[in-house]
């Protein structure tokens, strides 16, 4: 579809997302017709199409050309575009907006109906939000910085139907924060395949999208990936990811509990150093809450060896590192918004709309957090000229 384009020029107003435009607009028209011949015709009217007529109407991207259909006695006044009207009122835009926002198709019909009088169906809808998935592809094949100070990988779990059964598959993301401290959603990725291959597929598109250093990794402790990432990147601190080890320790306790075991653990990450660090964690271990979970501290200790890097920084990085506040309200979101979904009939409708919902969330996306200043300058004496300012 893309084939001879300039990829530029496929979000113009005159280029594929205006093609779409149109269609849908037309589309509605038509819709509308067809409603109001069938009224027409239960009110005893003899009425039928007669043809349609050109008309230019302006939206926020630009003119657009549509054709309006006519009806023999020249009474359909089309709600959409009414008569003697110039604007287009960007009713696409408004589904797109309404399903990022999480919104069923189903609910979207019914507030289309509510706010516009309009009946649009639900294949409509998947119609309308259908329209971004060029726009995803475009996004998940977009070049990138040439480096990155940090990366968080995170997953989220979605159902997903594959091969007749509903399945629970990961969709992963990386957030990128260049030198800057600005975060970018660098791409998505559902999971295929288990292990290593998968983690290794996902690295080598960061590169070659033109990423070719990633000072530390963040990730979620997952068998193989550590090794996937310093296969593409050999120069990454891999770190494991401190609030996921905090919230895996959570589960094996009561929700009254969790408030006094996570302050219990805060010594072991909050140490000065990686020896220091190892008391704390022997001290919890044979303190209350070690001889009442002891999982708790085997499950630190079989990490313990991707937990260490974490010490040789700062507390400035560390608290960078380990206080994800940004990506974890991401990640809540969008779980938010696919949360009244129950299960996506395939990979592609998934990807939909977790991108409208990143699009949505990552707006507000401007300025580095509050710590960025102190953890940059430590940065740059940590990782010499690798902590580089992408032009």
């Amino acid at each position: 579809m893309l084939a001879g384009r300039d990829p530029k020029s496929v979000l113009d107003s005159d280029g594929l997302i205006g093609d779409l435009r149109k269609a849908l607009a037309e589309r509605l028209l038509n819709a509308e017709m067809d409603v109001h011949l069938a009224n027409e015709a239960e009110a005893g009217v003899a009425n039928h199409r007669n043809g349609s007529s050109p008309k230019t109407v302006l939206t926020p991207e630009g003119a657009l050309e549509l054709s309006i259909p006519r009806d023999r006695h020249g009474r359909f006044d089309p709600a959409l575009i009414a008569k003697y009207r110039r604007r287009f009122p960007g009713f696409d835009d408004k589904i797109i907006a309404l399903y990022a926002r999480g919104m069923s198709t189903r609910d979207i019909q019914g507030h289309v109906r509510e706010l516009y009088g309009i009946e649009v169906s639900p294949d409509l809808v998947s119609a309308v939000t259908d329209q971004v998935i060029d726009e995803v592809a475009l996004w998940q094949a977009r070049p990138l910085e040439l480096s990155y100070a940090i990366v968080f990988f995170d997953a989220l779990r979605v159902k997903i139907r594959d091969e007749g059964l509903v399945r629970n598959k990961a969709v992963y993301l990386a957030i990128g924060m260049d030198a800057s401290g600005c975060k970018h959603v660098l791409g998505m990725w559902i999971e295929q395949t288990e292990g290593a291959k998968f983690w290794l597929r996902v690295m080598n598109e960061l590169k070659s999208r033109g990423t070719q250093d990633i000072l530390i990794a963040v990730v979620d402790g997952l068998k193989g990936f550590p090794e996937a990432i310093t296969a593409v990147f050999p120069g990454t601190v891999v770190q494991t990811c401190i609030v996921h080890l905090i919230g895996y320790s959570m589960q094996f306790a009561s929700r009254k509990e969790r408030k006094p075991i996570a302050a219990a653990l805060k010594p072991i990450y909050r140490a000065e150093n990686a020896a220091a660090a190892e008391r704390e964690l022997q001290a919890f271990d044979q303190g209350i809450w070690g001889r009442k979970y002891p999982t708790i501290a085997q499950s630190w200790r079989r990490n313990w060896e991707a937990v260490i890097p974490f010490f040789v920084f700062p507390q400035e990085v560390r608290k960078i590192l380990y206080t994800t506040n940004a990506i974890e309200s991401l990640n809540a979101s969008v779980r938010k918004a696919v949360r009244n979904k129950g299960h996506f009939p395939r990979d592609q409708v998934a990807t939909k709309l977790i991108w409208l919902a990143l699009r949505h969330i990552t707006q507000n996306w401007k300025r580095p957090p509050p710590a960025w200043q102190a953890a940059k300058a430590q940065l740059a004496i940590q990782f010499g000229e690798r902590f580089v300012f992408n032009d």
